[in-house]
């Protein structure tokens, strides 16, 4: 059995990223899942979250936002609604729609969409999450 898969992770503006990786985990909807090279084939919903993957002692991160993912033995492919690279975040932002969205939940009536709310604030928390991968990268030097 090989000790690596391909996988490449496309949103419908670009391929985000295309690599190899030891293992990786992705964010399902029920919860995350482990990826190893030989993992049996499946296609699952994806949520918000962060995608992690290992290759030579090294983990990269990603946010996701909504998609599907096919794992095959040798490759998983990852159709997401969003996928942003750490350097490709602007923290700025990130905290100024997680404020947004958390004000939005502070709020009663007919015109919230709670679940809306929910999952902008969930956004907003992973994409600072990895986010934060590249600045502690940076400030070790790496």
């Amino acid at each position: 059995m090989a000790d690596t898969f391909e996988f490449e992770i496309v949103t419908p503006d670009k391929l985000v990223v295309k690599d190899v990786a030891e293992q990786m985990q992705i964010p399902g909807k029920n919860g995350y899942l482990g990826i190893l090279p030989g993992h049996a084939p499946l296609i699952t919903e994806l949520s918000i979250g962060e995608i992690s993957y290992t290759l030579r002692g090294e983990t990269k991160y990603l946010a996701l936002a909504w998609g599907f993912a096919e794992v095959l033995p040798d490759k998983v492919t990852i159709l997401a609604e969003a996928a942003e690279r750490p350097e490709e975040i602007d923290v700025a932002r990130a905290q100024e729609a997680k404020k947004r969205a958390e004000q939005r939940l502070q709020t009663s009536g007919p015109e919230l969409d709670y679940q809306r709310a929910l999952n902008a604030v969930k956004r907003a928390e992973v994409r600072l999450q990895v986010a934060s991968h590249a600045t502690s990268k940076a400030a070790v030097g790496h």
